[in-house]
């Protein structure tokens, strides 16, 4: 049997006051903080110097990623702790305050400079997870067939129902933002690695983006390293829903590998439709009706979540994923969505603080 696909995390953590619950940029006190050696290293910089993000090794067994995540937010939480502040793993900023400034560095100024209140308007925080490919060319097909499940993955990780002090409507608001930026979304359907890598080419020479690496589509062959990198989902509370969602995550692109490899037909998949379904999975994540892909017609988003379970079940087994995936799933769906644990404890009389606070406690968890 082949070895399970290498599989990794990003995570986007924002940087709060451990009273308020208020963004404070503290990126560049938190790594002067931060020990010189060991899973601090792999704490990094994002645009905005409010946000820290950690970033872990690959690895081939589930357990293994989870004692990294485990370890860089022990790491983060520490570090953050030195400087004064705390780490908060949500999808947008909960407490209004002033628009934080770029991360030191002439990239994130000149971002900064050319997205304007797109980037220091709100702090998005994501989940990004990568998944080894042999090369290029397989993971641009293997993003022609991720495209009809994406919008399923959000749903489950939504995590970002209230914004700079408001209930904003939806469960995943990070995602609606930052679908305003040119080159976000789903990523368009390529014939092939040189197709992809034209339009790259013709996009930076436009100057809608300042380079390759701001193709913020919702999966993308990664730049640096071997991977397909999957973006479209939120930032979660806790490492058990990261470890749930990358082995899902893991299995769908190890499903969709195969496909390519056997040079399966693509589904076919209107545009407009697949725009709606990752609308319909922001606006309403796990708690209403999502977009049926093959019929266009809604069902409930947790019908949706077996379906995709039930379309990777062979690759999970193969990982040996199975019995914990569904475990993690069995304990999400018990205890409710984030986005609607967030809800609950404003709806049960609670305040953004107070969100903070819960969100806090279960940064280690």
């Amino acid at each position: 049997m082949a070895q399970p696909l290498t599989v990794g995390a990003e995570e986007e953590f924002l940087l709060v006051d451990p009273d308020s619950g208020a963004a404070v940029p503290a990126f560049e006190a938190v790594i002067a903080a931060a020990p010189s050696n060991g899973a601090a290293q792999r704490l990094k910089p994002e645009v905005s110097a409010a946000v820290v993000e950690a970033v872990t090794e690959p690895h081939r067994e589930l357990s293994l990623l989870a004692d990294d995540v485990r370890s860089l937010r022990s790491a983060a939480a520490v570090a953050a702790e030195m400087a004064g502040c705390a780490v908060l793993a949500c999808g947008t900023e909960l407490v209004p305050g002033p628009y934080m400034p770029p991360t030191s560095g002439s990239r994130y100024r000149a971002i900064h400079r050319k997205y304007g209140a797109l980037v220091f308007g709100h702090i998005p925080c994501g989940l990004h997870v990568h998944v080894g490919m042999p090369d290029r060319e397989h993971a641009v097909r293997v993003s022609n067939h991720l495209r009809a499940w994406l919008p399923t993955l959000q749903a489950l990780a939504a995590n970002s129902p209230i914004s700079l002090g408001r209930e904003t409507g939806y469960a995943s608001f990070r995602s609606t933002w930052w679908s305003y930026t040119p080159v976000a979304g789903p990523a368009p359907l390529f014939t092939d690695a040189a197709h992809y890598n034209a339009l790259l080419d013709s996009l930076v020479a436009s100057g809608v983006i300042l380079d390759r690496k701001m193709a913020y589509w919702f999966a993308r062959p990664a730049e640096e390293v071997p991977t397909i990198e999957i973006r479209v989902m939120d930032v979660c509370p806790t490492s058990d829903t990261v470890i749930l969602l990358a082995g899902l995550t893991r299995a769908l692109v190890a499903t969709c590998l195969q496909a390519v490899e056997r040079d399966a037909q693509l589904p076919p998949v209107s545009e407009q439709l697949l725009s709606a379904a990752h609308w319909q999975a922001a606006r309403y994540g796990l708690e209403g009706d999502a977009l049926d892909m093959s019929s266009g017609r809604p069902l409930p988003a947790w019908t949706l979540v077996e379906r995709l379970v039930k379309h990777v079940t062979p690759a999970l087994s193969d990982a040996g994923d199975l019995a914990l995936v569904n475990d993690l799933l069995v304990e999400l769906r018990n205890s409710g969505s984030w986005a609607g644990r967030q809800r609950k404890i404003i709806q049960e009389g609670g305040n953004l603080t107070d969100v903070a606070a819960y969100l806090r406690s279960l940064f280690l968890k």
